[in-house]
């Protein structure tokens, strides 16, 4: 029954990221040094898919294969601090490697869905991921918090860019403290 439900899922995200434009469908970074770019990203906040709605405590993990391609790990909580921790494992492949900012995902076989880099920090300590339809974005630092006023700033950016930051959610981090 999962596997179904997660199916349904994928075609539904599937569906909402079909275009007709032509690629690229977002300005990405112009080089993203992949060695940099691996490790953990804490979610800080998001335009959320159906898999992340009341997701707490969410880290992305991206490491590269052997055979050049991107693993990619995403680790949160459901429901709340406590709720179970829940796994998503996804295959990436760097689909520009000029820029290494275009990406495309593989949630579920045989998709493969667009995964833009949009912005990262001089000193790799925060990014922007985008989609190609405008309804999902992903806010993400090295550290479990982030200044509000750059979160802000970049909200303005993303908003400039035509993503609708009224539905921007904050994604509770409480590593530190007592879960």
């Amino acid at each position: 029954m999962k596997i179904f439900l997660a199916s349904v899922m994928t075609l539904i995200i599937l569906a909402s990221c079909a275009t007709t434009r032509k690629e690229p469908f977002q300005e990405t970074e112009e080089y993203v040094d992949i060695e940099r770019f691996t490790g953990d990203w804490y979610v800080i906040a998001l335009l959320p898919t159906a898999f992340e709605k009341d997701a707490t405590n969410g880290i992305e993990n991206y490491s590269l294969t052997e055979e050049g391609n991107i693993r990619v790990q995403y680790t949160f909580r459901k429901d709340s601090p406590q709720g179970k921790e829940k796994i998503m494992t996804q295959k990436g492949w760097i689909y520009n490697k000029e820029s290494n900012a275009d990406w495309r995902v593989r949630p579920l076989w045989p998709l493969k869905l667009p995964y833009y880099i949009l912005e990262i920090d001089e000193d790799y300590q925060y990014t922007v991921i985008g989609t190609n339809n405008f309804k999902y974005l992903w806010i993400m630092s090295r550290n479990p918090k982030m200044d509000e006023q750059l979160i802000q700033q970049i909200s303005s950016r993303m908003t400039d860019r035509g993503y609708d930051m009224s539905e921007i959610q904050y994604m509770e981090q409480s590593w530190g403290s007592n879960q």
